[in-house]
């Protein structure tokens, strides 16, 4: 026992433990439970009537319900089935869509470069709610077609960001190196240039997590995403907006949307002390 106290004494907390990543894992870690295993758990039925309509909460609906009936609660917990998921096949896709593009204009050069960085800028150049509205219209209104109109918006940003990273690594010593020892040009770009260049990347995806979400709730919210009666936090929203004087109809989807905003922000934090060595 002697011994075990200095020991324990001599335990530092690592830097980037810090409380705001601690409640944003908590958040997250939630968020994905309730979207995996919702459909299991003992609640009202998202889209059956279960009350009277526009019940304030109490302690059967404690959020109340809606103006047809429907536990707001029990909706909110299974949007996360959809807002989730449509977040995440949009951070996937426009990572590997962008992040390859980027790598291989910044490694290339000439024009694979000016070619790639052109597409860059006239993406970036609308304002990514407009942009996505259009594309979304000109396909039809759906949640399959607001999240392609989703990917379409946000790849541009990883491509400027992983082209800034290559652009600086591969003029290191390392690279050189492996260039002079007669290493190939994909074989320098996949071996000795990428995996230095992944943890900006990884930070900014998690960090525009909750941004992906706010986007796809906008869509559904002006009706270019999800449609009635399904229990999307942007529809939710919007027919609380019909409803002004029932605050509750948006109250639960509306803390949903900003706790994951909130939390995979809070992650990303954490993550680029953990990531970024300067930090430390």
């Amino acid at each position: 026992m002697a011994d075990a106290a200095p020991a324990l004494s001599t335990f530092v907390r690592p830097r980037w433990l810090t409380a705001p990543v601690v409640i944003g894992g908590f958040i997250a870690a939630f968020w994905i439970i309730v979207a995996l295993t919702v459909q299991w758990w003992p609640i009202d039925d998202p889209i059956l009537s279960v009350g009277m309509r526009l019940a304030p909460p109490d302690g059967a609906h404690w959020i109340g319900t809606d103006r047809l009936g429907r536990d707001v609660l029990a909706r909110t917990l299974h949007g996360a089935q959809y807002s989730l998921p449509i977040a995440l096949a949009v951070i996937a896709s426009a990572v590997a869509i962008g992040a390859t593009l980027g790598a291989v204009g910044g490694f290339l050069g000439g024009a694979a470069d000016a070619v790639v960085m052109r597409l860059v800028d006239i993406t970036l150049s609308f304002p990514a709610i407009l942009l996505a509205m259009a594309v979304t219209a000109s396909m039809g209104p759906s949640l399959r077609n607001a999240t392609i109109a989703m990917i379409i918006v946000w790849w541009p940003n990883y491509a400027r960001l992983m082209r800034a990273q290559v652009l600086a690594v591969k003029e290191r010593e390392h690279v050189e190196a492996a260039v002079a020892a007669g290493a190939g040009g994909a074989r320098v770009l996949v071996k000795h240039i990428l995996p230095l260049c992944w943890s900006p990347v990884l930070i900014n995806a998690t960090m525009d997590f909750g941004q992906v979400v706010l986007l796809a709730a906008s869509l559904s919210f002006i009706g270019l995403g999800a449609s009635p009666p399904t229990p999307e936090w942007g529809q939710m929203i919007s027919e609380g907006a019909r409803n002004f004087y029932q605050w509750w109809i948006a109250f639960g989807p509306g803390m949903a949307i900003l706790s994951v905003a909130l939390g995979f922000n809070f992650l990303g934090d954490g993550l680029r002390d953990i990531l970024d060595p300067r930090t430390q």
